[in-house]
């Protein structure tokens, strides 16, 4: 098997979180445990990642914990219309969609749409994609 890694993200309603991943992100729910889920397995356009059920003290979500550490890029065809789905669905607006160029280390500009979204949960989504 390939080396993978999967973002775990930790909420305080994870039905409502795979509904609100579902709307905004198109996720598709490959797998849950427990009924109501407690635990679940997602893919948005195959990229998968998991959610769970905060574990407090040891685990917090974003909104618990009072801040995030973590940005989850999100690279899509249409950042404009994948910020505006997930703004729909109940998404802050903490970036409008821009184009954007940063130099590398090499000598060269990298250049990308991109917009960014906290969900309901206080996760971090930038949204986006590479231009030529």
């Amino acid at each position: 098997m390939p080396t993978r890694i999967s973002p775990m993200l930790a909420v305080s309603d994870p039905p409502r979180a795979i509904e609100f991943y579902r709307q905004a992100f198109d996720a598709e729910v490959r797998w849950c445990i427990g009924e109501p889920p407690e635990v679940a397995g997602l893919a948005i356009g195959g990229a998968e990642f998991f959610l769970a059920r905060e574990n407090p003290p040891k685990t917090l979500g974003p909104d618990h914990a009072g801040h995030t550490t973590v940005r989850i890029e999100l690279f899509v065809d249409d950042p404009q219309a994948t910020h505006d789905r997930a703004v729909a669905a109940g998404a802050r607006v903490s970036g409008t969609v821009a184009q954007w160029e940063h130099a590398t280390a090499a000598g060269t500009t990298l250049r990308m749409l991109q917009g960014s979204v906290v969900d309901p949960f206080g996760h971090r989504w930038l949204i986006g994609r590479f231009l030529d």
